[in-house]
This record gives structure tokens, C-alpha cells and sequence, in this order.
């Protein structure tokens, strides 16, 4: 009897044995697929999770490309805040920080400070293709002429028009090219259907700063000065204020902001003519508006006098840090990924984004029929075409996280929202407070 026991108990163990020797057979280093155990792995932080499937897609792109140099992408996706704060206390701390990194454009100018960033010079990889890139936006992520990080998009800002709201009330989206032409109409649609032009933001800056940057004026200039107080910011901010309380043809938008589930759903029924947001937003209608597809058509922002027709706005630069341990792998993968022909129209196939390849923009892979084509129609990219040339770089200095912030809690919900100080008063504190800082 104690024999066989001994028989039995020398049989399961053999079996475990051989479970967990069957187990660890073809994994990868990160116990992935099977096949890719010599891989080099690439740790990347992100706060977008369709950040990660543009990173899979260029991973998997990249093995077959390069089957002698394989790589895994080791994704963590954080909430935005953990994440910006938990890679600046890494690279602050000499040790922890993964090797790529997505860093919003908002907090980027943090990552930049003082005489040597703990990031990686691009130069090399960006230098060779500048003649195709629209370096606009490159410049947002660099720093006494050298590139730190790359971007996903343009972020080319547009007007988005509810159409049948418009034909009810007899307007002709194509003749809205200026801002007194966007305002009459906004005046014809609040008197024959009842309902606003648009919504603007109280507690986010999406609705004040691409106007900024449309007529060449900024939070700060070229050289890092605050600018916040100038004439064009406060004339700016007092449309936006008659437009909700002179006018009426606009009202706070749901929630504070246009990323609110409050504003989401209140827009899905129909309830406003327009609102004006980056070229990236179309995924916003797409995944938390479906009761407006084949509503909404895409234009080009009414104009200033003598302004540009677009701007660039928003962004993140996915940047190589310090502490990689494969830098020029790294530079290798985000230049295929990004900087190259295919990666750039992957930013629209993938992401729906407008790529920062203008060569990109003229592909057939463009006007190929997918769920945006769908919703907005097929004329997206001739529209963007139309203002392209005029996007501009925006004035990331150092104070322009704390800029941002101001903007959002302070300046646009006092101004747009409590009424409790006029546009000149409430720029005129945040930017004594800015110059402070």
C-alpha cells in the first residue's frame, strides 16, 4: 500500500513537472507570443489606450520588416495625470522610467527644463524627412533647435456642422467663411430653430486657444514671456462672452467641457449647431455621438481679419528617455512608426488622425472608405488640404503647463461661466500670477 502511494505521489510531481516545463516553452520575455524569446523589449508608458494599439500595429510592422532585430512592445497604460507625474519623478530620480514615453503637449515644456532634458535628441532620425514633415508641430516638442519628442497628428482645428440643423434654418454651410459670417448665422439658427450655434467650454481651453493661435497670438511668446493679458487674447475671450450672454447663440457646454459624458449626450440628440475642436475629435463623434453620423460635415474655420484658417492643438510627443537601454533601436521604431510614409498614414487608418507626413496626405490609403469616411463623407482630407499651409507651431515654454491650467480653472470659468470678472480682469490676474511662477 505505502508503495503504491510513493508510486502515485512520483507521478504527480513528474506531471507538474512537465505542465510547467510545457508552459514556459516559446513565451516570450513577456510571456507573449510564442517565438519572440530572443526579442528586445521596449517598455512604454502611455495615458491613451488606442495609443497602444497604434504601438502594437507599428511592433508588429516592425518584426516583419526587420525579422533579425524582433521587438515587444511592453505597454502600461496610466491615467493621465499618474502617468505624467510617475514619469517625472523617474526621470527626476535617475532610475525607473520606461524606455519610450507619450508626453501630452501640455505638460511637455515640464520634461524640458533645465540645461540637459532627461530625454533623448531626435535629430537624427527627424532631419532627414523635415522637407516632408509639418514641422509645426515638431516644434512643439523641441528645445534650443533639437527635437525631443514626435507626434501622432496635426490636430488641424475644423469646424463640425450639424447640417440638417442648418438647412432647417436656410444656412448655406459653405458660406461660412469669417467669424461675422459664422455669427449671422448663428443668429438665423437660434431664430428659426430655437437652438444654439454652438457650446463653449467653461473648464477646458479647447474653445479659447486654437482662436488665439489662429490670429499669431499665444499664452507666450517665442522667447518664454507671458502674453496672456495682450489685446487679442482679451478681445478674443469678450467674443466668446457675447456669443453666450450678448447674442445667445451659444451656450456653456454640458459638463464644462466638449470631453463631458454630460456633453456627449446631450449633443447626440441634436441639440446644437457646431462646435469647433482638432481634426482628432472625430473620434468623439464616432465612438459617443452615433445618432449624428451622416450629420455632421467637416469645414475649414471661419476666419479672423488677415488670421490663418487653422491651428494646430493638442498633440503628444512620444519622446525616448534617458534612461532607455536600447536607444538606437528605439530612434529605429519611432522613426518607421511616425516619421516614415507608412507609419504616418497608419496615424489615419489606425487612429483616425491627421498625419504629420504632408506626403501622406495625397495617398490612395487616404481616401480609402472607413467608419470616419462614413460619418463625415468623403471630402475630409480636400478640406484639411485647404488650410494645411497655415498651421503654425505653438509657444511651448516652460510656464505653459501652468499657463494651460490658469486658462482652464481660473480665466474661462470666472469669464464664461461664474461671469465674476471681466476677460480683461480675469487674463490680467492669471498672468501676474503666470509671471510669478
Amino acid at each position: 500500500m505505502l508503495k503504491k502511494r510513493r508510486i502515485f505521489l512520483f507521478a504527480l510531481v513528474l506531471l507538474a513537472a512537465m505542465v510547467l516545463t510545457g508552459c514556459g516553452q516559446g513565451q516570450s520575455a513577456t510571456g507573449g507570443q510564442p517565438g519572440e524569446g530572443n526579442a528586445t523589449i521596449l517598455n512604454f508608458w502611455t495615458f491613451q489606450e488606442l495609443h497602444k494599439a497604434f504601438m502594437d500595429d507599428a511592433a508588429a510592422t516592425w518584426n516583419k520588416n526587420h525579422p533579425d532585430k524582433p521587438l515587444v512592445i511592453k505597454t502600461d497604460v496610466y491615467p493621465y495625470d499618474e502617468m505624467h507625474n510617475k514619469l517625472l519623478i523617474a526621470l527626476q530620480s535617475g532610475t525607473g522610467a520606461p524606455d519610450i514615453a507619450d508626453i501630452e503637449i501640455s505638460k511637455f515644456a515640464n520634461f524640458l527644463k533645465g540645461s540637459k532634458p532627461s530625454l533623448v535628441e531626435l535629430n537624427d532620425v527627424v532631419d532627414p524627412v523635415k522637407d516632408k514633415l509639418i514641422m509645426g508641430r515638431m516644434e512643439n516638442y523641441a528645445k534650443d533647435g533639437k527635437y525631443y519628442g514626435i507626434d501622432y497628428h496635426v490636430g488641424a482645428e475644423v469646424m463640425y456642422y450639424n447640417k440638417e440643423i442648418l438647412d432647417q434654418a436656410g444656412v448655406n454651410v459653405n458660406d461660412i467663411v469669417t467669424w461675422d459670417d459664422y455669427l449671422a448665422a448663428g443668429r438665423k439658427v437660434l431664430e428659426k430653430t430655437g437652438k444654439p450655434m454652438t457650446t463653449i467650454e467653461t473648464t477646458e481651453h479647447w474653445s479659447y486657444y486654437p482662436l488665439l493661435n489662429m490670429q499669431g497670438s499665444d499664452f507666450l511668446d517665442k522667447d518664454g514671456n507671458v502674453i496672456l493679458d495682450n489685446a487679442v487674447n482679451v478681445k478674443t475671450l469678450q467674443m466668446l462672452k457675447d456669443m453666450l450672454y450678448k447674442d445667445k447663440i451659444a451656450l456653456p457646454a454640458p459638463g464644462g467641457n466638449h470631453h463631458a459624458e454630460e456633453y456627449w449626450a446631450w449633443m447626440n440628440k441634436g441639440n446644437a449647431a457646431s462646435v469647433w475642436m482638432p481634426l482628432w475629435y472625430m473620434g468623439r463623434f464616432v465612438q459617443y455621438m452615433p445618432d449624428l453620423k451622416g450629420k455632421i460635415v467637416i469645414r475649414p474655420m471661419p476666419t479672423f481679419p488677415g488670421s490663418k484658417k487653422s491651428a494646430g492643438m493638442g498633440g503628444t510627443g512620444t519622446a525616448i528617455t534617458a534612461q532607455a537601454k536600447h536607444v538606437e533601436l528605439a530612434k529605429q521604431f519611432l522613426a518607421e512608426a511616425k516619421l516614415s510614409k507608412e507609419g504616418s498614414i497608419k496615424t489615419w487608418t489606425v487612429l483616425g488622425f491627421d498625419p504629420i507626413r504632408s506626403d501622406a496626405w495625397n495617398d490612395p490609403a487616404m481616401a480609402a472608405p472607413n467608419k470616419y469616411t462614413e460619418y463625415f463623407g468623403s471630402d475630409i482630407f480636400p478640406t484639411l488640404q485647404s488650410v494645411i499651409s497655415d498651421i503654425s507651431a505653438i509657444h511651448v515654454g516652460a510656464k505653459f503647463p501652468d499657463a494651460v491650467s490658469l486658462i482652464q480653472k481660473n480665466v474661462c470659468f470666472k469669464v464664461l461661466k461664474e461671469q465674476s470678472q471681466t476677460p480683461e480682469e480675469a487674463l490680467k490676474a492669471a498672468a501676474e500670477e503666470l509671471k510669478a511662477k
